[in-house]
Formats: structure tokens, C-alpha cells, sequence
């Protein structure tokens, strides 16, 4: 794992967590029980706090960070696609962030809301409960419908097996 000190931060782990070694998990972050931190991930509490929920995907390549004694929280079983940048508020249980998309500061993102591939959502806003948002800057474009939960349940049912199996099957050769 490389998981790094920050001065006195000092990331705190859940059972059944994956982090890659080439990932980087810096500072004053919390990670939940059965997460996965992709390859190249870097989640960066080096002067702010984040904290991130059981059941959550950090895909390969996202970026999370926050501002000098910011808070950026993400609850339980968020997906946040390869090569997300991350400087949100808070990102509520079972939303999904698309791959590429940005999240500026101050952003909140709601229960089972999608943000799709490469939106940006600007510094100070939201995105309601069970919302679709997409576009540069992003504009409501839909309603969460029962197919995607679904699609997304199965999706993140993914990631969690992935942390489980990682231990045991993934090895330099």
C-alpha cells in the first residue's frame, strides 16, 4: 500500500480495503471498510480532511484534494470514474462521478445522482438527489431511473469484489 504520514495525519484504513501500490493516500484521510483505490489514484488530505465511505470506488487516475482545513466527504458506495478530479464538499451515497469529470470546491452532489464523462460542476453548486448532470458546465439533462441503480448496483458490486480479490490475485511477474 503506499499510504503516507503527513506530518501529525496519518491516514486510517478499513478492513478489506485495496490500495494500490502505485496509488497514494496522503495525510488526514479515512477510508471505509471493502473500498477500492485504483492505480494512480491520489487522495490528498495533506491540509484538509476527506473522508470516504465504505463501498466507494476510487477509480485509476482520480485525483481527490481539498482546500487548507476543507472537509470533502464521500459516503457509502460512490463511484468516482477513472481520471476524476475531486475538490467537492460532500458526494452523497451511491452517486457516481463520470470519468474525466471535475468537481470543483464547495460542490454537492446528491444521493444516487450521475455526473457524466468529463462534466464539469463548478465551484458552489449542487446536483439534487437522483439526478443526471452532464455538459461543460454541467445542466440537469435526466432523472435517475431504476436501470441505472441497477446497472450501477451491479457496478459497484464490481469494485467491492475487486478489493476483496486484489490481495490474493494481483502479483508482479
Amino acid at each position: 500500500m503506499a499510504v503516507y504520514r503527513y506530518g501529525d495525519r496519518i491516514p486510517k484504513i478499513g478492513k478489506n480495503t485495496y490500495i494500490s501500490d502505485s496509488a497514494r493516500v496522503i495525510g488526514d484521510v479515512t477510508i471505509g471498510d471493502n473500498c477500492y483505490i485504483g492505480h494512480g489514484a491520489i487522495v490528498r488530505g495533506d491540509y484538509g480532511k476527506i473522508v470516504i465511505g465504505s463501498g466507494t470506488a476510487i477509480e485509476e487516475n482520480a485525483i481527490l484534494h481539498i482546500r487548507p482545513n476543507g472537509i470533502l466527504e464521500l459516503e457509502e458506495k460512490v463511484t468516482v470514474g477513472h481520471g476524476a478530479i475531486i475538490h467537492g464538499q460532500k458526494i452523497k451515497s451511491h452517486a457516481v462521478i463520470g470519468i474525466a469529470s471535475v468537481i470543483g470546491f464547495d460542490v454537492v452532489i446528491g444521493i444516487w445522482a450521475i455526473v457524466a464523462e468529463g462534466c464539469v460542476v463548478p465551484q458552489n453548486s449542487i446536483i439534487p438527489d437522483f439526478k443526471i448532470a452532464g455538459g461543460v458546465p454541467f445542466k440537469i439533462i435526466g432523472d435517475v431511473k431504476q436501470k441505472h441503480r441497477d446497472f450501477w448496483t451491479y457496478g459497484k458490486q464490481l469494485y467491492i469484489d475487486l478489493a476483496e480479490d486484489y490481495p490474493d490475485k494481483f502479483e508482479k511477474i
